[in-house]
């Protein structure tokens, strides 16, 4: 599964600059230009890193993080800025970041710090999630037991069991697992997200998944 990183940038010529070398490295980049979309960009859809400029319009970089920190979203985030002084950089880190790169800076070095927070992350999540008292998945491997008996997924199935997991207990509209899993170039439909709801409460149980009506869905994770 490809990461998938939200740019905030307002300089077009380097937005694009990053966006197409981190894509030719293997990630999805959702470029925005200014405050206020990045923020409805966050809350619309699930992203494994944030990029943020700060100087840029509506609200900066700072104000946009900590605007959804106070929400408890803890999405990994890096500034980009050309803001030099000790204050603008204990400004950052108060505001959540997890790391703070100076422009101009090679294209590698911001690869190198990616990877580094991503495989931060992902070996944060890596260990045994106890779903029930009989039911277990790794994160790592993929692979939910049963009893220590291994149960087949299908690759959306897997994408969508994991999205739940990432939010245990908090409501997922449908627009946001439709973002998650399934690729921006396939089409999604409400009937076979049904079905592959359907299938996971056959494995999980009926209690685990709810379904709120014309609203989407919230995995209950006691």
């Amino acid at each position: 599964m490809k990461s998938k990183i939200l740019l905030l940038e307002d300089d077009l010529n380097l937005s694009e600059t990053v966006a197409d070398y981190f894509e030719e490295q293997g990630f999805e980049v959702v470029c925005v230009y200014d405050g206020d979309d990045a923020v409805s960009s966050i809350y619309e859809h699930h992203f494994d890193l944030l990029l943020l400029d700060v100087n840029v319009p509506s609200k900066n970089g700072f104000q946009v993080l900590k605007e959804v920190r106070v929400d408890k979203k803890n999405v990994p985030a890096i500034f980009i800025t050309s803001l030099n002084s000790m204050d603008s950089l204990e400004e950052g880190f108060s505001s959540g970041c997890d790391d703070y790169i100076r422009k101009p800076f090679e294209l590698k070095e911001l690869l190198i710090r990616v990877q580094t927070i991503l495989k931060r992350e992902f070996s944060h999540k890596s260990e045994l999630v106890n779903i029930s008292s009989t039911i277990t998945f790794n994160p790592i491997s993929n692979e939910l037991k049963e009893n220590g008996i291994e149960i087949k997924l299908n690759l959306k199935e897997l994408k969508l069991l994991k999205f739940f997991l990432q939010h245990p207990n908090e409501l997922l509209i449908h627009d946001r697992i439709y973002d998650y899993v399934w690729d921006y170039d396939e089409e999604y439909s409400d009937n076979s997200l049904r079905t592959y709801i359907k299938n996971l409460r056959k494995i999980l149980g009926k209690d685990k998944i709810v379904s709120l009506k014309k609203l989407g869905y919230r995995f209950n994770q006691e």
